[in-house]
């Protein structure tokens, strides 16, 4: 390892830290700490980071912003790649929207708003950044990055980048190829918008704001909606009806605002969040025969 970060330093990629804490990345604030954090500051240089990893021969991930994340305790064996500053250029051309996958989220659609165009009123109040919100098909309000997304260039496991078209990135609820089928990281997307009505669009975008406002515990470090919901029922409504709305184990609490929400109310370990997440689990099974599944993504050792 050592190796490897003194290779990556002389390469002049970016930041590159050894053992660096993972809850300094995460919107949740938990997360044991990555043998080598990097974060490259533009596309030719992630390029770069992964020769290096390559001829190395050590294990990697991405990461964006740190949303529907959840770090184990133990972090993460190997480098992991933050996407970030240098990955979020921005070009609007018409009604296409080029856009790296560092960028937040919530800046885009604010920023897209100001320009007349319509298609990312959903994404104004989901945390991330725009490489995680094609990796996991992000949406609210009825709509999702399906609906908006032309094509992506992806980064793959053995390091080569790839165009996906909508179609070949097999969007589904909560999914796309890049989760298990074809494991990779959205690096950049193109996007086709339309033209609207400013003040049409900020009313929209100001409603579903107001709402996830009032509905949603963002006073509390969370990592957003933990569980998929089995449509036709709603995870919220499952946990909030077996009474487990303020149910806590350790530092993790389902939140009292919204049952599909857990929180770090201070001091929470993964641990803390994975047993809490077993124990709404078994409960949903025993008292509804429902299986709910995970939307935050569990990674590390």
């Amino acid at each position: 390892m050592e190796a490897l970060v003194k290779e990556l330093v002389e390469a002049n990629i970016g930041k590159v830290r050894e053992n660096e804490p993972l809850a300094k990345h995460t919107t949740m604030k938990i997360g044991g700490p990555a043998d080598v954090l990097v974060e490259p500051d533009s596309v030719d240089h992630l390029k770069v980071t992964m020769d290096i990893i390559k001829k190395h021969g050590v294990k990697w991930r991405a990461i964006g912003r740190g949303s529907n994340l959840l770090v184990s305790d133990k972090g993460i064996e190997g480098v992991v790649i933050k996407l970030g500053a240098g990955l979020d250029d921005l070009t609007v051309d018409g009604e296409t929207v080029t856009v790296g996958g560092g960028y937040p989220s919530i800046k885009l659609a604010t920023v897209i708003t100001k320009q007349g165009l319509s298609g990312l009123e959903f994404s104004s109040g989901i945390p991330g950044s725009v490489g995680g919100a094609v990796y996991m098909n992000a949406g609210a309000h009825g709509s999702d990055m399906s609906h908006v997304v032309e094509k992506a260039l992806i980064l793959f496991e053995d390091g080569t980048l790839e165009w996906l078209t909508n179609e070949e990135l097999q969007f589904s609820y909560r999914h796309s190829i890049l989760q298990k089928d074809r494991p990779g990281v959205c690096v950049e997307a193109v996007l086709r918008l339309k033209k609207g009505t400013k003040d049409d669009i900020v009313a929209v975008m100001q409603k579903n704001k107001d709402y996830r406002r009032e509905t949603q515990p963002w006073n509390f470090p969370c990592a957003g909606s933990i569980f998929r919901n089995p449509l036709p029922n709603y995870a919220g409504d499952l946990i909030e009806k077996s009474r487990l709305k303020g149910f806590s184990i350790g530092g993790a609490q389902i939140s009292e605002q919204h049952a599909n929400f857990i929180v770090n109310t201070g001091d929470a370990t993964a641990s803390d969040v994975l047993n809490l997440i077993a124990h709404v689990k078994k409960t949903i099974k025993e008292k509804f025969d429902i299986d709910i599944h995970t939307e935050v993504e569990i990674i590390g050792r």
